[in-house]
């Protein structure tokens, strides 16, 4: 049965089985246990099977890519109308089609073979965007590497999965790539192309150089490169050539359950784990995503993550910042023939504004942290007496981290973005299992990461692998086609997480404490397991993200509630709750606040709202401001911007031991 578009058909297609039950005989859920719709059913296509039948075939001439930091030619190639701008990168599908086989053609004839692994180390650009399709168009593996990976970290997540071709740009933000692989390995120089032989990378062959503004000319001739291959004399733009038909023969043997992506993440000893992703993984988390957003062929999304890491975690708690890139934003959009538009290789509010007014773009995808720089350049500019016209923009997807509350308010009324989702998931499950819909109250859209998605199961379970009643929290779970095929040879680390239950269900076990409402919604209140990160301090190894949640006199307060009734006064820009132990309660509040300038809240002023706006055991018994009376200057972040609360809880024992921060109950 077809139902028009409608607040029904999107609650029915959103929220499951539980949800038709609702509706018809009025209950709510009572234990722990959700399952996405079956309708549409999942498409069985690879990716770019999807790509010419679905996206090329019917939107061809519509606007696809825009770079606009990228010269009108940057790869080279025949002449082409680039949607008629003189300025900028701007191809609509057809032209993104022509450079995608020609990548394609160039990969087979440097030796790229099915199933072999392409490094990538590079930001937003046209580049990363054409090796997302040409690589899964002839089967190779696509391993999405962290920018901010030092040295060693580097060469052992290459060594991890053998990347035999590695594709990176001349230098992003403070990394010289070029001379950090030059000095750490002197063999790179004098090598011949497609031949290397370096010692501790022994898998790898080729080093492709990225570098369309030719920003690595100088350090290549200084360093005597010889073995770096310039991007554009991959592309092979003859159709009529061996490659051609190699590339036909790949298309064809292609299976939607193959591995076409490796991304990285952590294991309990803070060795890296790649995750297989594939055809089938991606695609429907991609259309589904889209589908929450209620993207269309007339949206233009514009993409602002960062893509720098903490260390070599990436975050289980949300969504990646890779995956923001990947999934969340080229394949949620392309598969409904939106637009992708990139301001920048890496996060910069300035271009990100003129963007968003000059393309007229619809959506939005980004962390909270990010989404504040984005408003503090629309207010100064208001400021300034400029004119900000951001009315095109209506959807897109905080993730990352829980919005603030205040922070989604202003989103909404200062850049029209009424119809913002949140999003939950995994890099282990492609990674969304629950997202918002714009019909969803504001309350549900901050607070909770929204329902599961279609296609899906979802459930809570307590230390004995049972369902828990519905309001309690437990261990989230998640079965479905969207879990990865398993770690990359590391069966031992895939048992311990993908286990089967006794109806021969496959479920990942995320290691996230989450709690199901009766409604089916999904909050995110900690971290189970504990993962560690490589440092080591007395021969231990430190937690990287325990368990964030307080526990005052026996009762469970969530943090993020505290922090958006500290985010809502006019005073507080940012604020993070966590907890400081406490001799009679156990566990009390502690507040890390960052004023907004020119202001001034004190710490009893700031208590005494926050009881008055939530129970008073809500209220921070402990509140530091960030730059004053020793307090450090900022809060601590990931790269990817979200507040690391196991350091919050070490300065706060700092702080409480100097009696610094305690709050005049009186």
């Amino acid at each position: 049965m077809f139902l028009p578009r409608s607040p029904l058909r999107n609650s029915l297609c959103r929220s499951g089985r539980h949800y038709t039950r609702r509706l018809k005989g009025n209950r709510l859920l009572t234990t722990s246990y959700v399952e996405g719709p079956l309708e549409p059913p999942l498409v069985t296509k690879t990716l770019p099977q999807y790509f010419n039948a679905d996206i090329l075939e019917p939107h061809n001439s519509r606007p696809a890519l825009i770079a606009r930091q990228e010269r009108t030619r940057a790869h080279g190639g025949p002449p082409s109308h680039n949607l008629s701008v003189n300025t900028h990168l701007a191809w609509d599908f057809e032209e993104f089609d022509r450079h995608i086989n020609a990548l394609a053609r160039g990969l087979l004839s440097m030796g790229v073979q099915k199933g072999d692994r392409v490094g990538v180390i590079m930001g937003n650009n046209s580049a990363y965007a054409m090796l997302q399709w040409a690589c899964a168009s002839i089967g190779a593996i696509l391993v999405t590497l962290n920018p901010a990976y030092r040295l060693t970290e580097l060469a052992a997540t290459l060594n991890v999965v053998g990347v035999k071709h590695l594709f990176i740009v001349p230098h992003l933000r403070s990394s010289n790539y070029i001379r950090t692989l030059a000095e750490a390995f002197v063999e790179i120089r004098d090598a011949h192309p497609g031949e290397l032989q370096i010692q501790d990378l022994p898998e790898l062959r080729n080093l492709v150089l990225v570098d369309n503004a030719e920003e690595g000319r100088d350090d290549i001739d200084k360093l005597h490169m010889r073995s770096m291959v310039d991007w554009r004399e991959v592309l092979i733009w003859r159709q009529d050539g061996h490659e051609a038909k190699l590339h036909r023969e790949l298309y064809g043997s292609l299976d939607k359950d193959e591995v076409i992506n490796l991304q990285f993440t952590s294991g309990t000893t803070g060795l890296p784990k790649a995750v297989s992703l594939t055809h089938s993984n991606l695609l429907n988390n991609g259309i589904s995503i889209g589908r929450c957003m209620r993207l269309t062929e007339k949206d233009i999304l514009c993409i602002f993550a960062t893509f720098h890491h903490y260390s070599i975690a990436l975050i289980s708690l949300y969504i990646s910042s890779f995956h923001i890139r990947l999934v969340l934003g080229n394949l949620a959009a392309w598969t409904h023939g939106a637009c992708i538009v990139y301001p920048s290789p890496s996060f910069d509010p300035t271009a990100i504004v003129d963007t968003v007014v000059a393309e007229r773009c619809t959506a939005l995808h980004g962390v909270p942290t990010h989404f504040l720089g984005v408003l503090g350049e629309v207010e100064k500019r208001h400021l300034a007496g400029e004119a900000v016209d951001t009315r095109s923009l209506r959807t897109g997807i905080a993730a990352g981290s829980p919005i603030p509350i205040d922070l989604m308010k202003s989103l909404i009324e200062k850049m029209n973005l009424t119809e913002l989702t949140n999003a939950y998931g995994m890099t282990e499950t492609s990674p969304v299992s629950f997202q918002t819909i714009p019909d969803d109250p504001l309350i549900k859209r901050v607070e909770t990461v929204g329902k599961v998605q279609r296609h899906v199961k979802a459930k809570i379970i307590d230390t004995d692998g049972n369902l828990v009643e519905v309001g309690k929290p437990g261990e989230i779970c998640i079965a479905g086609y969207l879990l990865q095929k398993g770690y990359w040879n590391d069966e031992e680390q895939t048992e311990s997480v993908m286990k089967r239950d006794e109806q021969g269900t496959l479920w990942m076990h995320t290691g996230d404490e989450g709690i199901l409402d009766e409604e089916g919604y999904l909050r995110v209140v900690g971290r189970i397991k504990v993962f560690f990160i490589f440092a080591k301090k007395n021969q231990a190894y430190e937690p990287l993200f325990p368990q964030d949640i307080i526990i005052r006199g026996g009762e469970n307060l969530f943090p993020v509630q505290i922090e958006n009734a500290m985010t809502a006064f006019p005073e507080v820009r940012e604020a993070a709750a966590v907890a400081v132990p406490d001799a009679k309660y156990g566990e009390v509040v502690g507040a890390w606040v960052v004023r907004e300038s020119h202001t001034k809240i004190s710490r009893e002023e700031l208590r005494l709202r926050v009881a008055k706006d939530m129970n008073p055991q809500n209220a921070p018994a402990w509140v530091w401001f960030m730059g004053e009376d020793g307090a450090p200057g900022e809060l601590p972040k990931t790269a990817s911007g979200k507040v690391m609360k196991h350091i919050l809880r070490k300065w706060s024992l700092d702080m409480v031991e100097r009696t610094s921060g305690r709050v005049d109950q009186s």
